[in-house]
């Protein structure tokens, strides 16, 4: 992945502020949860923008804040458009971060790999080798080359 220019990647910070203040402060949607915006990724003409959020609660909480976050977009673009200033305003894309989901998975996985460790290392105490302790070849300190 390429370095963003310092441009765009200075832009989309602050289309990431603008979004999440205005979210908090004037988006009055009950459908709208508690709501992080936790990423943002523009094209490098700065005209099509990335938001990717995470959002607590059940799937219908969840689904209830991706609707809220559609029918808020054309208000959350002008508002962008205005406090920074733009020509044009980038249009804007929401897409749900599967961060939280993937990170549970993976503890998940850890979890059960340490247990199934220990579950071997339990069954294991106590066993002898089914042959000699050390079945490798050494050479004799004594043997030449």
């Amino acid at each position: 992945m390429n370095t963003p220019n310092p441009r765009v990647a200075k832009l989309a910070d602050q289309i990431r502020v603008v979004v999440a203040e205005t979210l908090e402060r004037r988006v009055k949607d009950p459908r709208l949860g508690f709501v992080t915006i936790t990423d943002v990724r523009l094209t490098g003409d700065s005209r099509d923008a990335t938001l990717f959020w995470t959002a607590m609660g059940s799937d219908k909480e969840i689904a209830g804040t991706a609707a809220a976050l559609e029918s808020a977009k054309g208000m959350l673009r002008s508002t962008v458009g205005k406090r920074l200033k733009l020509r044009y305003a980038p249009t804007l894309t929401f897409v749900r971060d599967a961060t939280p989901e993937t990170a549970k998975s993976i503890e998940d996985a850890l979890a059960r790999a340490a247990a199934s460790d220990a579950e071997i290392a339990r069954r294991s105490q106590g066993a002898m080798p089914a042959g000699e302790a050390d079945p490798y070849r050494h050479r004799d300190e004594d043997e030449d080359e």
